[in-house]
Parts: C-alpha cells; sequence; structure tokens
C-alpha cells in the first residue's frame, strides 16, 4: 500500500514507524513542511496509561523515549505565599525535539521516506493519505470533515526556563491588572517549561496586546521574579495565544484521515495532546491490522474507537480551560482548599482517587474540613460526613435525599430530606396527585425527625405545566383546570395555553406562598425550598424564554419572584433555599451570568442557600445530561454569586459527594444511589 503523511509532528512519525513495522512492503513517504530541528514549544509530557500503549506499539521507540526522561511525582501549588505539595502523581516528560529526533531516527530506520523542507499544496496519488500537520491542517481543506475551530481558554505564552524545577508546578500571582498564573514542568537536566496564562481582560490592562516579544518576557520575568531568582525565561516565538479548540464531526474523507491536532486538539492544561496524538497513531494502526483489505472499513474502524475517547478528553480539557479562566473567583478560598479545588478541577482526580496517591494531603484536608486541623496528626471523617451550619441549623451531614417515603430516606443517613414537589394551592398542582400543604404532614415530618434528619418541604406552583397526566410527560388532562404564567405560551408542544397572570393572580398566589409557608412551620418542616425552577410558575417570570410581558414585571423579570421570597421570608424564620434554574440551556434562553445575579439578587432577599438546576424551561431544552453535570454550575452560582448551594445532578458515590463539597463547588448534595442486590441480600 503507497502511504502519503503529511506532517512530521508525533503522529505523523509515529503511525509511519507503525505501519512499517506491520507491513515493510507498504511504500510509506512523510512530508513536513519545516526542518528536521524545527519546534514549537519545549516539552512533552507522557502519562503511565500512555507509555503501556507506546510499549506495546514498538517497544525501540518506548526504550529510546523512556531512557531520556525526566520524571517527577509531585504537583507544587503556590499560592497565597504558600507552597502546597501533592505526592504520589507520576509523570515523565522528553524535550520536544528530541523526542521528534528519536522517532525520526526509528522511521528512517525501517525505511520511511521522509522529506524535510517540503510544501504541500497537491498529494500525488496514493492508496492512503494522512494529515498529520496540526490544528491548522492544510491537507483537511481538501476534504469534508464538519470541522469547527474556535477559542478555548485564556490567553497564553510558550516559554522555556533554565530553572529546573523538580515537581509540575502552578504559580498564581495577583496584580493590580487581575491574576496571572503559571505551569511550569521539567523535561531534561537542563530546562523546564514555562506557560504564563491570564484572562484576555488581564491581559489587555497589563499592556501585552501591545508589547513586543521581548518586552513580554522582560513583563513576566519581573513578574515571577520570585519564583525564576537568577535564572532566565527563554524565547521559541514566544508569543501569547489563543487555544484553537479544534473538533471534526468525519476523521476520514474517501482515503484522506486525519490524526492528532488536525483532527482534534486538548487544552494543554491537562497535558494530552501528544499523548493523544500518538495514541491515534497507534489505533489507526492497529485498524489496518484488523481490516487490511479494505482502507474504508479501516478508517471507520478507527473513528468508532478513537472518537468517544477524545471527546471524553476534550470535555475534561474543556473544564480545566474553563476553570483556569475564573480562577481568580477562587482566591477567597484557604491554601489546602484551593489546591484540592486545582487538583480535581476536570474532573480525573477525585477525593477517593487522591487518597491513594496522596493519602497525607487527604487527612489533613478533611481535618481542615471538619475544623479540626489545628491540632497535629488529626484525622477526620470524609467531608459528605461533615456538619453544616447554614440558615440557623445545623445538619449532621452533607447529604440530602429526596423520595416518597421520607423516613426510609433518614434512616438511610440524610443529614437532610427534602419532599418533592408540594402545590401551594390547588391550581398549583403538577397532576391530580400532586400534594398540597395540610395537616397530614406533620405525621412524616415527625418520623423524619425521629430517625435524625432535618426535612425540608419544596413549595410551588406549576404554572403552565400544570394539569397534566401522572405519566410525567407533561401530556395535559383533558378536564384540567385552568393555567397561569408570566405570558400566555403553552409548555409542551399539544399543551394548553395558560392566562397571562394579572396583578389580582400575582397577588392572590403571593398569599398562596405566605399561606403554605406557615402551614410549613406549623408542621414542623426545618427548611422551605422555594420552586423558581424547571419552567413552573416562579421560574416562567425569570427567563426571556417565557416572559414577554410588556409591563414592570416583564421589564425587570425578577420584580414578582423575588416579591414572594420576600413575602415568604417574612414569615418563615427558619433554613430558607430557592430552587434556581440557573441556566436554560436552549437558544435566547437564561445564560449561567444570568442565573448568578438571580442567585445574589435571592441571596440579598433572604435566601440562605440556592439549590442549583439547569434546563426545563421549555419542553425544546437541551440539558447536558452526564454524571454530576450540574456541578460546574454550582461551583460557580457558590463562588462567584458567594451563596452557598445544593446540587444533584446523578451524584451516586460518596466519592463525587467528598470531591464537591471538600473542593467548595457546593455546601450539600442531592445523593442518588443507584439500587444493588448487595442491599437485598443483607
Amino acid at each position: 500500500m503507497r502511504i502519503t503523511v503529511v506532517g512530521a509532528g508525533p503522529s505523523g512519525l509515529y503511525l509511519a514507524i507503525l505501519m512499517k513495522k506491520a507491513d515493510p512492503a507498504h511504500e510509506l513517504t512523510v512530508l513536513e513542511r519545516n526542518a528536521p530541528d524545527a519546534t514549537f514549544g519545549w516539552g512533552v509530557v507522557f502519562s503511565e496509561e500512555t507509555l503501556g500503549a507506546l510499549r506495546d506499539a514498538d517497544y525501540a521507540t518506548y526504550l529510546e523515549i523512556t531512557d531520556s526522561f525526566a520524571r517527577w511525582t509531585s504537583i507544587d501549588i503556590r499560592y497565597r505565599g504558600q507552597t502546597l505539595r501533592s505526592s504520589g502523581h507520576t509523570f515523565s516528560a522528553i524535550k520536544r525535539t528530541h523526542l521528534l529526533d528519536i522517532l525520526q531516527r526509528r522511521a528512517r530506520s525501517l525505511g520511511v521516506d521522509l522529506r524535510f523542507g517540503t510544501e504541500v499544496s497537491t498529494v500525488e496519488p496514493a492508496d492512503l493519505v494522512v494529515a498529520a500537520d496540526g490544528a491548522n491542517s492544510t491537507l483537511r481543506r481538501s476534504g469534508s470533515f464538519g470541522t469547527t475551530s474556535e477559542p478555548q481558554g485564556c490567553k497564553y505564552v510558550w516559554f522555556g526556563t533554565d530553572l529546573v524545577l523538580d515537581a509540575f508546578t502552578f504559580i498564581f500571582r495577583g496584580t493590580e491588572h487581575g491574576l496571572f498564573q503559571v505551569h511550569a514542568y521539567p523535561f531534561d537536566e537542563h530546562t523546564s517549561t514555562f506557560i504564563v496564562e491570564t484572562t484576555a481582560q488581564t491581559w489587555r490592562r497589563a499592556g501585552l496586546d501591545t508589547m513586543s516579544e521581548q518586552e513580554s518576557i522582560a513583563f513576566c520575568s519581573a513578574l515571577f521574579a520570585e519564583e525564576l531568582g537568577d535564572h532566565r525565561l527563554m524565547s521559541n516565538r514566544s508569543l501569547w495565544l489563543d487555544f484553537p479548540l479544534v473538533r471534526n464531526t468525519h476523521w476520514h474523507d474517501s482515503n484522506i484521515v486525519l490524526v492528532g491536532d488536525a483532527a482534534h486538539t486538548a487544552h494543554f492544561s491537562i497535558g494530552s495532546g501528544t499523548k493523544l496524538a500518538m495514541e491515534d497513531a497507534i489505533a489507526l494502526a492497529n485498524s489496518f491490522v484488523r481490516h487490511p483489505a479494505s482502507v474504508e472499513q479501516a478508517l471507520v474502524d478507527y473513528e468508532l474507537e478513537r472518537q468517544p475517547v477524545v471527546e471524553r478528553f476534550q470535555q475534561a480539557a474543556g473544564d480545566s480551560a474553563a476553570y483556569f479562566g475564573r480562577v481568580g473567583h477562587y482566591t477567597g478560598l484557604e491554601p489546602i482548599q484551593f489546591a484540592f479545588n486545582l487538583l480535581t478541577r476536570s474532573g480525573r482526580i477525585s477525593h477517593a482517587n487522591l487518597t491513594q496517591r496522596d493519602p497525607q494531603l487527604i487527612r489533613v484536608l478533611d481535618a481542615w474540613f471538619a475544623g479540626a486541623a489545628s491540632a497535629p496528626g488529626a484525622v477526620a471523617p470524609p467531608p459528605m460526613f461533615a456538619p453544616l451550619r447554614v440558615g440557623g441549623l445545623t445538619l449532621r451531614n452533607r447529604v440530602v435525599r429526596s423520595g416518597s417515603d421520607l423516613a426510609d430516606a433518614a434512616r438511610a443517613g440524610a443529614g437532610l430530606v427534602l419532599t418533592g414537589f408540594v402545590a401551594v394551592g390547588p391550581d398549583g398542582r403538577t397532576t391530580r396527585s400532586c400534594p398540597v400543604l395540610d395537616e397530614s404532614w406533620a405525621p412524616v415530618v415527625d418520623k423524619v425527625h425521629d430517625a435524625g434528619a432535618l426535612v425540608g418541604v419544596r413549595l410551588g406552583h406549576a404554572g403552565r405545566r400544570g394539569a397534566v397526566r401522572e405519566s410525567g410527560v407533561d401530556v395535559s388532562l383533558r378536564d384540567g383546570w385552568p393555567l397561569l404564567s408570566a405570558s400566555p405560551l403553552r409548555y409542551a408542544p399539544y399543551g394548553r395555553v395558560p392566562r397571562e397572570m394579572s396583578a389580582q393572580d400575582m397577588a392572590r398566589v403571593r398569599e398562596e406562598f405566605v399561606v403554605a409557608a406557615r402551614r410549613a412551620a406549623a408542621a414542623g418542616f426545618d427548611a422551605l425550598e422555594l420552586d423558581l425552577a424547571d419552567g413552573y410558575l416562579l421560574a416562567s417570570f425569570l427567563s426571556p424564554l417565557t416572559n414577554r410581558r410588556p409591563d414592570e414585571c416583564g421589564v425587570d423579570r425578577p420584580r414578582f419572584p423575588l416579591s414572594v421570597v420576600d413575602a415568604v421570608r417574612a414569615e418563615w424564620p427558619a433554613l430558607f433555599v430557592a430552587r434556581l434554574t440557573v441556566t436554560d440551556w436552549a437558544r435566547g434562553g437564561l445564560r449561567i451570568e444570568d442565573g448568578i445575579e438571580h442567585a445574589r439578587a435571592l441571596a440579598a432577599h433572604g435566601v440562605d442557600m440556592v439549590h442549583v438546576r439547569a434546563g426545563h424551561t421549555t419542553a425544546g431544552s437541551r440539558p447536558e445530561y452526564r454524571r454530576g453535570y450540574l456541578t460546574t454550575l454550582s461551583d460557580r452560582i457558590r463562588n462567584e454569586a458567594g451563596v452557598p448551594t445544593l446540587v444533584g445532578g446523578y451524584l451516586t458515590t460518596p466519592d463525587e459527594v467528598n470531591t464537591i463539597v471538600a473542593a467548595g463547588r457546593a455546601d450539600l448534595c442531592l445523593f442518588e444511589p443507584r439500587p444493588t442486590p448487595l442491599e437485598a441480600a443483607l
């Protein structure tokens, strides 16, 4: 088979090696526009998992690469004048030019034709053409791949330094312009990579947008003079850049296939670019081993294997990039919590995982979280079992449960048990069986208290989502009751059109909430959760998708919901929670920035905690369902709006709860463990 590879980076060279090894009869040509020793960037980091894949793919290359490694096991976090070290993280790095030299020599030894200094405008006919020419791939433009490329994360500049570090090092430095951060790591006995990053706003305020390359180096050298000491920053065309997030719907078109950055990119803050590129090469070569007689079958097989893996890495990398874009909001965290928040930012490291890697750090973290860190050698239960003082109450732990049997949920160990939706009046019900608040709740509350938990009631008015069948899919009852909403807009495509609320309607409904709050207090509830979420009545006033009113309640959308909050707060003395949709996840709807402002307003009006929700404002919303899908939203509400949060979102393990609350992403977690036959067997 005749194979032409365009691009002599790690993915292109490694693919040529593996294809030639698999079948020496392949005619392999690698075309590269740059010189053999040209490189951009400094060092390349590998994980242990990647090294195992390299060992299995080509042992000779693996040996030479690993013989040249710089290795370390620690991460240093320099923050607020302290250095916190976390151990147990295995890293290996190599100078990028040395890695390329190893791959070039190995390829030549196998008979691969390497042609450098070759501009590629068209490619001679071949059985397989590989686009390995980077994020700005020229060859990719000759096919149809469904390519998108957009900036991701902060502005950054990639330096080298002759300061040889002994750990992967994060540095955070506040200035009058804003926060700067450094990602730095060693890659040989003489040099370290030193990436400086900041938001675009801080970059411009500091004047870096008008500085030359040398002026930029001087600025960064002065900014991090304390860390650099007598050492210097070095440039290799080190210009401030935006990271390009590249995605392709299809990775092959006819006989042209994409690998490495031509197919995808993953933000540098999780260090996976070269790893993913070389793993692409391994997967593509293996696909041809499985399907030697069909190029099309091999390429389809390659896509099916690699695309899901890369999408998961891109999700983690996107979370990490977004974290560094808003890291300034975490500078109020104490150093130990800030460090844990940083280490767990992408979701690949958790409380349990870090317990294995660095048990001493977790022991100190758990003790600090429980308020016992001042005692040397202190130990404490995991964070999910730490009590929480909020709204004048003390919850025994950070676990919230909800269900049809509240006493069972309390006996299962929850600190707080929440009812399902309870309507403030008959016309505020979702279904005929939807409960209202009456005297029947007092015995239920007593049973929960006897089981050792606190109990909260979720009060709401269904609005345009009312009078539906019990199926839970918003199918309207034929003989239902009249509906109310902010505007006369149906919820489901065939749902009933609600009446736009008048001033009299608002006064009546507000009083119904007040009366329900009094009944909740009389029944002995410890907490009241006001429902401003999921497209129900109060939520319909907050979103531009559902509030089209021309009056003051349309111009100032939170006006009516906040009036209800004020009225309920005046009657309710205990823990007051707002269940709030913080983003509609729909075009033209509420964004997370709107949710943050709404959360701030609720806190200013006496709400003690926000229960973070998303989507469901309209039937056409598209929530991004995955495990923990609400956690990042809760993180932003808690740390940017400055209000305690409760979060759910398919949190099914204690490790998820421990990680979320210890990192300061929420204060309480709605815990939903999956049923297991083990419990039935006990």
